[in-house]
């Protein structure tokens, strides 16, 4: 090869020590969309044949060992140091020849695994470090549940100060696949436990192309040596399976180190040659990995569609279709003339369709209109007090319809592209069978009788609250049964009401159990509580969550919330944005008029993935009953008759459909990982942006979302934004931003002058053009 003396393969992989570095503890590299990916370690049998038959202490000493064989390599008969090895790794406090540490996300020692849904971006950061002043590179390989490597992609240290290393990933592509569809089979192939490996790796070539550039620029005596050490170097890198080059990448790195070891030509020149763009590019893309150190893998949960992103939309069948007849009383509504509901979602862009319970009301302490004690003799009493004498949770009311209804009115949201989401109160009336049958299920008083539900000093007469100390057991079996009952009618997801006042142990008993046997099963928490039940609710198993986002109101609350939603929080709990439901309607609502419902619909919009709409909300439903924040005339009491003709004078409808395809049209929106709350000058104007780079959106184009709010929804603000540019990937000084909102066109270079007034636009969702 132009008069030098290549490195034979025998020479390169015979020794012990070098084998460890180019073959145990390295993979086989084969290309995965936009990165390159690996094989399992082979590392793996050496560890398990080093620890058979021996303690701990046998194997770290044979792991010192390994490495303690000095190895040397020759290019025109000068010897070389021998690369860095893959150190055996058999216990998980042991560390390997590279260290990595502190692999987020994690929660509770790893214990809880971060979920996502199937397609989602996510992030992985570390701690790679190794000794002295060598430098080191970190790869993370993402695997499915059957170990099937996915994704490996190279990270960037983005804090060299505390070696912190970073990188965005993506669970599989997304899918809108629904559970009823035949589709729906490959998708349920693919979700479970993946992990994420961090491999920590000595970066050989950084290393020496840093000293050799200082040496060749001062003319260092020892510049030859530092030559001929890059040319060892290159083709080793050409010659390294791990790498992963083809056959015109690994003839670069020869040409390369060949002109490297040429003496006819200058020094600089000879360096030049090893100091390329396209070497620059290989070594992003497939650098030479030494001393292979993959960290603890970090457990990811992967669910299905609408884990993570859907939109919710409740209504009380009784009131569907409900209407006053000719001598003044109200008939209310029932399962078929539920139809419209569905109808109204699916118009509206909704994915899901939330029933508050359906199963018989007791009668025993009824509550009356607006909570009253005493109920009249048409008031049909809270969905809530739940079971009488036709029956209890297995049940429909007879007075919405029967079990064929029910399942008739699945078919037809299945039909129509939606999700059945029904209540599942762990509740009771005096009067459900669960009384006489399992009385040791409730609390009882020293007198005998049983406790009814109370938070002092409010009292609930209408409800037995369930005891679980006497017999967990049984009560979880037949809340399995239940839930069994109800998936086979076609719910696909429960929205549990008041899971915090229950032990948390019951429910992850419960759901797992259910989803063992209908993993496509999801769970919406309504748990407005502690932070810490709150996020115990979801360890245990609850796939979503309520939370504050109503009490959050102020430019310095929700740029507070929205970062404590969409961060390394979101892996464990994803909370859903509801600016109304019918317990909640904060003053804000109440006070803002329609340009406040349109303002908060913007923000639960684009402010998480995850977000939903009481019915009414169209109709501008914002009178409080005076002394509570929630609603006078509240539907949980009453059947509301509505005339849905009146919505199109207020707009909101039309704000929510637009909400909805702006979010189905743009994966930014998908991400619990992705906002950026940016800076406003003004106190009443939020803005914040949600970017996907290009290797993620499926386009090859990145998708950004800028969105800019006036909170106030009286009085016109202006401010001054600003955006950095270069943080988005946008090249230059100025871009095209299209409001996707009312469909104007704009320029946006780093600062932006806005003005929003609630009579004209409450708000912008600018989408960037690239």
């Amino acid at each position: 090869m132009g008069g030098m003396t290549e490195i034979s393969s025998n020479q390169v992989t015979k020794s012990p020590s070098t084998t460890t570095s180019v073959e145990q503890g390295t993979h086989t590299r084969k290309t995965t969309g936009d990165s390159a990916a690996t094989k399992t370690p082979t590392a793996r049998k050496t560890s398990s044949k080093a620890t058979r038959g021996t303690g701990r202490k046998t194997t770290r000493r044979t792991a010192r060992k390994t490495t303690a064989q000095p190895t040397q390599t020759t290019v025109k008969g000068m010897t070389m140091s021998a690369p860095a090895p893959s150190i055996p790794v058999s216990e998980p406090d042991q560390f390997g020849r590279i260290n990595v540490l502190d692999i987020t996300p994690n929660a509770e020692g790893g214990v809880f695994p971060a979920r996502v849904e199937l397609g989602e971006q996510f992030h992985i950061t570390a701690e790679v470090f190794i000794e002295g002043r060598t430098k080191v590179g970190a790869t993370a390989v993402l695997r499915t549940a059957r170990g099937k490597i996915m994704q490996t992609r190279p990270m960037v240290c983005t804090n060299p100060g505390l070696d912190r290393w970073e990188v965005d990933m993506q669970a599989g592509e997304h899918s809108d696949a629904k559970p009823w569809e035949p589709e729906f089979a490959e998708i349920k192939r693919q979700l479970g436990r993946w992990k994420v490996t961090v491999e920590g790796w000595e970066d050989s070539y950084a290393t020496w192309l840093h000293d050799a550039t200082i040496k060749v620029s001062v003319r260092d005596s020892d510049v030859e040596n530092a030559l001929d050490e890059g040319a060892e170097l290159l083709l080793r890198w050409a010659k390294t399976r791990d790498a992963g080059l083809n056959a015109e990448q690994r003839k670069l790195l020869r040409d390369a180190a060949e002109q490297v070891l040429n003496k006819e030509l200058d020094i600089a020149d000879r360096l030049a040659a090893a100091d390329t763009e396209e070497i620059h590019a290989l070594h992003d893309t497939n650098p030479l990995r030494d001393g292979i150190s993959a960290g603890r893998p970090v457990n990811l949960l992967v669910q299905r569609p609408k884990s993570s992103f859907a939109a919710w939309y409740q209504f009380f069948p009784r009131s569907e279709g409900a209407y006053v007849d000719e001598n003044g009383k109200i008939v209310q509504g029932t399962l078929k003339t539920s139809i419209s509901g569905l109808e109204r979602a699916k118009a509206e862009g909704f994915d899901i369709v939330y029933l508050p319970p359906i199963f018989p009301i007791g009668v025993t302490n009824r509550k009356g209109r607006n909570n009253t004690l005493v109920a009249g003799p048409d008031d049909p009493g809270s969905p809530f007090g739940i079971g009488s004498e036709l029956g209890g949770h297995d049940t429909v009311d007879p007075l919405l319809g029967t079990m064929d209804d029910f399942k008739a009115l699945c078919a037809k949201a299945h039909e129509l592209g939606l999700e059945i989401a029904l209540d599942f109160a762990l509740q009771c009336s005096p009067d459900h069978p669960w009384v006489k049958e399992h009385p040791n299920w409730f609390r009882h008083k020293p007198d005998g009788t049983i406790a009814f539900a109370e938070n002092p000093p409010k009292k609930y007469q209408d409800i037995y609250p369930i005891d679980f100390n006497a017999d967990m057991e049984g009560i979880e079996k037949e809340v399995e049964r239940l839930m069994d009952l109800w998936i086979d009618a076609g719910v696909t997801i429960f929205r549990v009401d008041n899971p915090h006042t229950k032990p948390v142990r019951f429910w992850q008993d419960v759901i797992g159990a259910v989803t063992r046997k209908h993993p496509e099963i999801l769970f919406l928490a309504e748990a407005f509580t502690r932070p810490g039940m709150m996020r115990a609710l979801s360890y245990a198993g609850f796939t979503h969550s309520h939370c504050y986002f109503p009490w959050r109101n102020t430019k310095e609350e929700l740029e507070e919330y929205l970062n404590t939603t969409n961060c390394d929080n979101g892996y464990y709990q994803h909370n859903t944005f509801w600016p109304t439901t019918p317990d909640i309607l904060t003053a804000y609502v109440r006070d803002n008029g329609i340009a406040g419902h349109a303002v908060r619909a913007v923000l639960a919009a684009m402010g998480s993935p995850n977000w939903g709409i009481y019915n009414g909300y169209e109709l501008i439903e914002n009178r409080q009953r005076p002394g509570f924040e929630e609603q006078i005339d509240n539907e949980k009491y009453e059947i509301k008759v509505r005339d849905w003709a009146k919505a199109d004078e207020y707009g909101i409808a039309e704000i929510l459909t637009s909400l909805n395809r702006i979010r189905h049209a743009h994966p930014a929106t998908h991400s619990y990982h992705n906002l950026t709350v940016i800076g406003s000058d003004d106190e009443n104007i939020l803005a914040f942006v949600r970017h996907t780079p290009a290797e993620f959106t499926g386009t090859g184009k990145p998708d950004t979302l800028i969105v800019v709010v006036n909170l106030d929804g009286h009085n016109a603000h202006q401010s001054m934004v600003h955006l950095e540019l270069s943080d988005f990937g946008i090249e230059g000084d100025s871009v095209d931003v299209h409001d996707e909102l009312t469909g104007r066109d704009f320029t946006w270079s780093w600062d932006n002058y806005v003005s929003l007034a609630p009579w004209a636009d409450v708000a912008h969702v600018l989408s960037v053009k690239y």
